[in-house]
């Protein structure tokens, strides 16, 4: 493989062909990046900008679309790039920032949906002490932790990797994630076992904490008034369909990597199409969301001018 200033390229093999369509992939997918940015970015410009949203809730989903955001800025601009390159090559260098980024966001992704199972479950089922443990300190904590747990652990699994040595500059993805392990010349113990321990700390922990909640709050339901049901209902589902849809593309993409048989590449843009999916679920089903997207996307352009120009007009 050749080398330019010792920095050593891998070759995304297994792309999709673009050669004869690589145009139309390129506004397909550059328009859904721009979904991506527009869609998540309004929704938290919303919780930003209205008090009645300053909400450990929707503070947490806030934090949830940030990271979309920084998830998809990962991806998809070196993925436009490709589409547009006869040969679809990186640097090892950045396809290990690449890998980085990606586990880092997709864990920290586990711990925010946690973080809000935790919430929903002091809201529901300790609503008098809810004041005093959801706190903006309490708050701040959870935020800090969903990031900076992931960025450490993900790091020690990076400086692993970065210090085996490759046989192979080939990956059939389309972006640089766990199946860079098939370029080293040796399968790493040390990465495996030290891979199941980030995975069981970022992604198997988190979603067993979820699921006990989500048991509690349902059990303090059943035996609840029909509008503690219908309130649990309205904040509690849209978390659990994001977490059940995040939850089985992330299986998706490990079992792809995993199996030796070839799969489909264009399959693997349903993990890259994700972020998509989150601010239609919680813009549609959070209902003080939706009543502000509502009244963005319905009011009438004299609403954005101020006040005291509409008087001396």
């Amino acid at each position: 493989m050749e080398e330019d200033l010792n920095v050593t390229y891998v070759v995304f093999g297994g792309h999709i062909e673009v050669h004869k369509y690589r145009y139309l992939y390129f506004m397909v997918v550059f328009t859904v990046y721009i979904l991506i940015i527009c869609s998540n970015s309004t929704i938290v410009y919303l919780i930003w900008k209205h008090r009645d949203l300053h909400e450990p809730m929707y503070i947490f989903i806030a934090a949830l679309l940030l990271n979309s955001v920084l998830y998809s800025t990962n991806i998809y601009p070196k993925l436009l790039i490709d589409f547009l390159s006869e040969q679809q090559i990186i640097s090892y260098q950045t396809c290990l920032v690449q890998f980085y980024m990606f586990y880092t966001l997709t864990s920290s992704e586990f711990l925010l949906l946690a973080a809000m199972a935790y919430d929903r479950y002091v809201s529901i089922c300790k609503p008098l002490q809810y004041p005093t443990i959801m706190r903006k300190r309490t708050i701040n904590v959870f935020l800090a932790l969903s990031w900076l747990v992931p960025a450490c652990e993900i790091m020690g699994l990076t400086t692993l990797i970065t210090n085996q040595k490759l046989c192979s500059f080939t990956v059939k993805v389309i972006f640089c994630n766990n199946s860079i392990y098939k370029l080293f010349c040796v399968s790493s113990r040390a990465v495996t076992v030290y891979g199941v321990f980030v995975v069981l700390n970022v992604v198997v922990l988190p979603v067993l904490f979820i699921l006990f909640t989500y048991t509690r709050i349902l059990i303090i339901c059943y035996h609840s008034s029909g509008e503690v049901r219908r309130k649990a209902a309205q904040t509690c589902l849209p978390h659990l369909m994001v977490l059940f849809n995040y939850f089985f593309l992330i299986t998706y993409d490990v079992i792809t990597v995993r199996l030796e048989t070839d799969f489909p590449k264009t399959a693997h843009l349903l993990v890259v199409y994700n972020p998509l999916f989150n601010p239609i679920i919680y813009g549609l089903k959070m209902k003080e969301i939706y009543k502000h997207l509502k009244k963005l996307f319905l009011s009438s352009p004299l609403d954005f001018i101020p006040t005291r120009f509409l008087i001396e007009l």
